[in-house]
C-alpha cells in the first residue's frame, strides 16, 4: 500500500460540481492548527491564564486534537471503503458546533461560569455522538473492504468521548465534590486519552502505519483489527465503571484487558517495523509516540493498582502531560508531517516542497521532544521541568509555523521560507522574554524566608515567597511606589496551600514543593495577600505588600484586639432535627484485631440551641467514633480525607515515629495508620495537620478507650468527650485570635453545648454507672462532676486514685487537663434528674453541663 491509497477519493459521474478537496482539507486543519497556535500562547503566559494547566492541556487535546480526529477519521473513513464525500454542509456545520462547544467549555471554566461549561460539555458530547451515527450509518451504505474494519474503531471512538464529555460536564457543573469529584475525574482522564485518542489511534495505524514505511500492509491486518477492538472497548469501559463506582481492582482488571487488546492491535506494527525500518520524518515521530503510549498505559496500570479509586485522578496527573506530549503530541504532529502535504495536493512538486517543508528539522525536534516529554512526568527539580516545558513549547511552536506555511501556500497565499524562519524566530524569542520575565531562568532560586533579588529591568523586583508552617516568608514586603513586583511563590510545606492577593492575581493551589509566578501592577499602595485553604488565613498565613513610606500595621495588635463571645440562649429548645451524640458505650469488641475506617469530612451540624456551625470532622459527628479494645489489641485504621483541604490523625493509644502516619494526606487521598495499643486508658485522638489548635477547635477529635486488665462488669457505660466551641467563620481573624486566647463562646459534652440538658442520659437506682471522659481541649480540660452523687471509683491516666473497698474515701470530681483522659463510677441512690458537669464554673455555666435521668424500680 503506498500514499496513494489515503488520497482516493472517487467521484461519481452525478455529484454536483463541488469545492476542490484540498481547499477543505486547508480550511479544516487551519482550525487544528488555530488551535496549537492558541496552546503555544497558553504556554508563553508561564501560568498567567485562570486554570492555567487545565487552560493548555484543553486547548490542544479538546480543541487541536479533537478537531483532527473527528476531520481525519471520516476522510480515512471515506477513503477506504470508497464512499463519495459528505456533504460540506454537514461536515462545516459539525465544525463549527464542536469548536463553539470547545470554546464555551474553556471558557466556562477559565471563567468560573459552570453553566456555559456545561452547555459547551453537552455541545461536545451532541457532536461526537452525531459522528459516530454518521461513520455507522456511512458505513452500511459501503460495499465493505480491505479495511472496513477502520470504522467500528472510529465508532467506539467517538463513543468514548461522549462518556468522557459527560463526565467532563458533571465535574463542571460543581455537583461532585471531595472522593466522588476525583473518581469521575480520574474515569474522565482514562475515557478521553485511551478512549477518543487511543482508539482513534491505534485504529489509524492499521492502515496509516505501513502507508509512511511505503510497505505492504502485513497480512491478517483485517482480522486482528477485528477481534482486538472488543475486548479494547470492554476494558476500558470496565476501567472507566470501576473507577466513577470506586472499585479499584475492576477497574485495574478493565486496565490490564486494555493493554492486552492493544498490544495485540499493535502486532502488524511490529510486522511492518521488521519488513521495512522507519526512515521518513512521520515513521520516526509515530515509532516514537506508539513507544511512549506503551509505557504510558502500562504506567498507568501499575499506578491504579498501587492507588485506591479516589486517589487515581492524582497519582496519574504526571502521566498525562507525559501521554499529551510523548504520544498525543507526536502521533498528531507525525500523522499530520504525512498527511498535509498528500490531501493539499498541488502535483508532485508541490507534495514535494510541502513534505519538505514540515520536515524542516526533524531530527532536532523528535530528539528533544523526546528527552523532554518524560521530564515534565519524572520528580525533577522544578528548574528542569519548566526547562524540558520550554523545548515542548518551542517544538509545537516550529511545526505550527511550517503546517501555517504549507496550508497558506495551498491556499494560495505568501509564506515563503524566509517568512516562515522569521516567524519561528519571534515566537522563540518571545518565549525566551517570558521566560527572562517571569525570573524561571532555568535555575533554582532560595526557598528560604526573605530571599529578595532585584531583575535586571529597571522598576521590576523579583521576590522569593515561601508558604511553610502556617505562615507566608516574608510576611511584609516593602517597595517604592510604581514598582512591577514578580512574587516567585513556593510551596515548601507538606500540606497544600496558594497564595492570593487582594488586587485579584493568585496562584493555583500548590503541591508541596510546587511554584507559581505572580506578577502584580505598579505599587501604588498597600496589597494584602493570604492562603486561600480553610482556616489558614485566621491562623496567620497573610502577608502584605506595602509602598514604602507606608507603615505596616501590625496584624498582632489586630488579632489580639478583645472581642466579645457569642451570646448563646443554652435555654432554647433544640431543632427537631437535632440528634444528640450517642454517649453509651458498647463493650470491647471480640478478636486482637480492629479494622476501622474513618473519613474526613465538612458537616454543618447544630452546637447548641438553634446554632448551625459548619464543623470539620471525623466520621461526621463531634466527637468522632469511638474506638474500644483491651490491652494488646492491634487498631488498623484507614483514614480518608473527604474534605476540601488537607488533614491527618494523630492516636495517643498508640506509640509510632509520627512520620508516615501522621501526614496530612489532601482530599481525596488516604491513608494506613496501624498501631498496638499497649497500655491501658481513655486516650484522645485529633486532627495532625497544622494549625492543630484550629483543627481541633472546629471538632477533629475523638476517643480510644483501651480497658485496663480485669475491668469490671458495670450496669451502663458512657463516653464523655468535652471540647470548646468557637461561633463563626472559619476565616474569621478575630475568631481564631479568641481560640489562642482560650475565649470560646462555649463548652460542650459530645459536640453540643446543653445538648444532654434536651437529651437526657439514663439509668437506674441502684445500678453502677461508668463514665468515661476525655478533655479534648484544644486549650482547657474539665473538672467534670455529678451533683447528687459521689465517685466510689477514679481511674485517671492509665491508674487507679480511688476503688471501693480500698478505704472509705470518696471523690467528687475528674480533673483531667488537655488530652488526658479516665472514668469515674457511681450509683445512683434515688430516683431524679441528676446534673453532670465541669466545675470550672466558667465552662459550666457556658455549655458544659447535662442531665442523667434516674429512674426508680417502680419506673423500670
Amino acid at each position: 500500500m503506498t500514499s496513494a491509497d489515503v488520497k482516493i477519493e472517487p467521484r461519481t459521474p452525478e455529484a454536483p460540481p463541488r469545492r476542490p478537496r484540498a481547499s477543505w482539507h486547508a480550511a479544516a486543519n487551519a482550525v487544528v492548527v488555530g488551535w496549537l497556535a492558541l496552546t503555544v500562547a497558553a504556554l508563553l503566559t508561564g501560568g498567567r491564564l485562570p486554570a492555567a494547566e487545565w487552560s493548555a492541556a484543553h486547548l490542544f487535546l479538546l480543541g487541536a486534537v479533537t478537531n483532527a480526529i473527528v476531520v481525519w477519521s471520516e476522510h480515512f473513513a471515506t477513503a477506504m471503503q470508497r464512499l463519495p464525500a459528505p456533504a460540506r454542509r454537514w461536515q462545516a456545520a459539525r465544525l463549527v458546533a464542536l469548536n463553539a462547544g470547545v470554546a464555551a467549555v474553556l471558557c466556562g471554566v477559565a471563567g468560573g461560569r459552570s453553566g456555559l461549561a456545561v452547555a459547551g460539555a453537552v455541545l461536545v458530547v451532541v457532536v461526537a455522538g452525531a459522528h459516530a451515527g454518521a461513520l455507522a450509518v456511512r458505513s452500511r451504505r459501503a460495499l465493505g473492504g480491505r479495511f472496513a474494519h477502520l470504522v467500528p474503531w472510529y465508532i467506539c471512538a467517538a463513543a468514548a468521548l461522549v462518556v468522557g464529555g459527560t463526565l467532563g460536564g458533571v465535574m463542571a457543573s460543581g455537583r461532585v465534590s471531595g472522593a466522588a469529584r476525583l473518581r469521575v475525574e480520574a474515569a474522565h482522564i482514562h475515557a478521553n486519552l485511551l478512549g477518543w485518542v487511543g482508539l482513534a489511534v491505534l485504529g489509524t495505524l492499521f492502515v496509516l502505519w505501513p502507508t509512511v514505511l511505503r510497505t505492504r500492509v502485513p497480512d491478517g491486518t483485517g482480522p486482528i483489527a477485528r477481534r482486538a477492538l472488543p475486548p479494547a472497548v470492554a476494558g476500558l469501559a470496565a476501567a472507566v465503571g470501576g473507577l466513577v463506582a470506586g472499585m479499584r481492582w475492576v477497574a485495574v482488571a478493565g486496565l490490564a484487558v486494555y493493554l492486552g487488546a492493544a498490544a495485540f492491535a499493535l502486532a502488524p506494527f511490529v510486522r511492518a517495523v521488521v519488513q521495512r525500518r522507519p526512515h521518513t520524518p512521520a515513521s520516526w515521530m509515530l515509532a516514537a509516540a506508539t513507544a511512549c503510549f506503551a509505557a504510558a498505559v502500562a504506567a498507568d496500570l501499575a499506578v491504579v493498582a498501587a492507588r485506591p479509586a479516589d486517589r487515581v485522578a492524582q497519582a496519574v496527573e504526571p502521566l498525562v502531560p507525559f501521554l499529551l506530549a510523548g504520544f498525543v503530541g507526536q502521533t498528531l504532529i507525525g500523522a499530520l508531517t504525512f498527511l498535509l502535504p498528500v490531501v493539499l495536493g498541488g502535483g508532485p512538486a508541490e507534495l514535494k516542497r510541502n513534505s519538505s517543508l514540515l520536515a524542516f528539522g526533524w531530527k532536532t525536534r523528535l530528539a528533544a521532544v523526546n528527552l523532554a516529554a518524560p521530564l515534565v512526568a519524572l520528580p525533577v527539580p522544578p528548574w528542569l521541568q519548566r526547562a524540558a516545558w520550554a523545548v515542548l513549547a518551542a517544538a509545537l511552536a516550529v511545526f505550527v509555523v511550517l503546517a501555517a506555511g504549507a496550508i497558506g501556500r495551498s491556499s494560495k497565499l505568501t509564506f515563503s521560507p524566509p517568512v516562515a524562519g522569521l516567524a519561528i524566530g519571534s515566537l522563540l524569542t518571545a518565549f525566551a522574554v517570558v521566560i527572562a520575565v517571569s525570573g524561571q531562568d532555568g535555575t533554582p532560586g532560595p526557598t528560604g524566608a526573605g530571599h529578595e533579588h532585584a531583575a535586571a529591568a529597571a522598576g521590576v523586583r523579583t521576590v522569593d515567597v515561601t508558604l511553610a508552617g502556617m505562615r507566608v516568608r516574608p510576611s511584609t514586603i516593602k517597595a517604592a511606589p510604581g514598582t512591577r513586583l514578580v512574587l516567585r511563590v513556593t510551596n515548601a510545606d507538606a500540606q497544600y496551600h496558594d497564595l492570593r492577593l487582594a488586587t485579584g492575581q493568585r496562584t493555583p493551589m500548590l503541591r508541596p514543593g510546587q511554584s507559581a509566578t505572580l506578577r502584580l501592577p505598579p505599587l501604588d499602595g498597600t496589597i494584602e495577600g493570604w492562603c486561600t485553604v480553610a482556616g489558614h488565613r485566621a491562623a496567620g498565613m497573610t502577608m502584605r505588600i506595602v509602598a514604602d513610606g507606608q507603615t505596616a500595621h501590625s496584624r498582632a495588635t489586630a488579632a489580639g484586639a478583645q472581642t466579645s463571645p457569642a451570646s448563646l440562649d443554652l435555654t432554647a429548645p433544640m431543632s427537631p432535627s437535632w440528634r444528640p451524640y450517642d454517649a453509651a458505650l458498647r463493650p470491647a469488641p471480640g478478636g486482637r484485631e480492629h479494622h476501622v475506617e474513618i473519613r474526613a469530612t465538612e458537616k454543618d451540624i447544630e452546637v447548641a440551641p438553634g446554632v448551625r456551625q459548619r464543623m470539620w470532622t471525623f466520621g461526621g459527628t463531634v466527637p468522632g467514633p469511638t474506638l474500644r479494645g483491651r490491652v494488646g489489641d492491634v487498631f488498623v485504621v484507614t483514614f480518608i480525607n473527604d474534605g476540601t483541604m488537607g488533614h491527618g490523625i494523630d492516636f495517643h493509644a498508640g506509640a509510632l515515629a509520627p512520620d508516615r502516619p501522621m501526614r496530612t494526606i489532601q482530599p481525596g487521598e488516604r491513608l494506613t495508620y496501624r498501631f498496638r495499643a499497649d497500655q491501658a486508658g481513655a486516650w484522645l485522638y485529633h486532627c495532625s495537620t497544622m494549625p492543630m489548635l484550629q483543627h481541633i477547635a472546629n471538632g477533629m477529635y475523638g476517643a480510644v478507650i483501651i480497658d485496663p486488665p480485669d475491668l469490671p462488669r458495670v450496669d451502663r457505660e458512657y463516653v464523655i468527650v468535652q471540647g470548646e466551641l468557637y461561633v463563626g467563620n472559619h476565616d474569621d481573624t478575630a475568631r481564631a485570635a479568641r481560640m489562642r486566647r482560650g475565649d470560646a463562646d462555649a463548652w460542650m459534652f459530645n459536640g453540643t453545648a446543653a445538648g444532654y440538658d434536651h437529651a437526657p442520659l439514663t439509668a437506674r437506682v441502684g445500678e453502677r454507672v461508668r463514665f468515661w471522659v476525655v478533655a479534648a481541649g484544644p486549650g482547657s480540660g474539665t473538672a467534670f462532676h455529678i451533683v447528687g452523687t459521689r465517685f466510689d471509683t477514679v481511674y485517671k491516666e492509665g491508674a487507679y486514685l480511688l476503688r471501693p473497698g480500698r478505704g472509705r474515701g470518696g471523690a467528687q470530681v475528674l480533673d483531667l487537663a488537655a488530652a488526658q483522659g479516665g472514668f469515674v463510677e457511681t450509683t445512683f441512690p434515688e430516683a431524679g434528674r441528676y446534673t453532670f458537669v465541669d466545675h470550672d464554673m466558667r465552662h459550666g455555666e457556658n455549655g458544659a453541663h447535662g442531665i442523667v435521668q434516674v429512674t426508680g424500680e417502680a419506673d423500670r
